[in-house]
């Protein structure tokens, strides 16, 4: 199927400023903000999932951590060399975006903890049991870590679905990044 790559000019109304607001934020309009333009809707709702989880309590590492995770286990060509790009940005060190990449073991019991909850939470639909919950809490996580991980596999559904459908071309910024499973 395929989908139009918006410009600001040929997006719906509704979508030009959602547009413009991320060449200001980027420097660019990333492809997949030019295929969400289709929806304004659904542009503006990703956008304010991505503010939202930015602001959660995890800090770069972790959402880093949980934004791979998903976007590995969803097979998402597009996302995971995004994010490796994005990691860069936010100076993530590059072995947990290699070990992310790869499948591989987090350098931490902290991170590999979270990597493998989230992991869980995505397969099994947010049913953990009690031993996962067990061990996420005693390497220092809380209830409302729980949350923020759920809002974080919101935003990636969007992404990582849209991008399935609509085979979206990975950015020449992230192109270095290329990943398949």
């Amino acid at each position: 199927m395929t989908f139009q790559i918006h410009t600001i000019e040929t997006a719906p109304e509704q979508s030009k400023a959602l547009l413009s607001d991320s060449l200001k934020a980027f420097g660019m309009i990333p492809n997949l903000h030019a295929v969400m333009a289709e929806s304004p809707a659904v542009l503006e709702s990703y956008k304010i999932l991505h503010d939202k989880f930015q602001s959660t309590s995890f800090n770069a590492e972790e959402l880093t951590v949980i934004w791979q995770t998903i976007n590995v286990e969803n097979n998402c060509h597009y996302c995971v060399p995004a994010h490796t790009g994005i990691a860069n940005m936010m100076k993530v060190d590059p072995d947990i975006s290699e070990a992310l990449r790869n499948r591989s073991k987090l350098p931490n019991e902290k991170l590999q903890q979270l990597h493998e909850t989230t992991l869980k939470l995505v397969r099994e639909r947010g049913i953990l049991s009690e031993k996962t919950l067990n061990e996420f809490f005693e390497v220092g996580y809380e209830k409302r870590h729980l949350l923020e991980i759920v809002l974080g596999i919101s935003q990636k559904v969007l992404s990582n679905y849209i991008n399935h459908l609509a085979d979206t071309p990975v950015d020449k910024a992230f192109e270095a990044f290329t990943w398949r499973k």
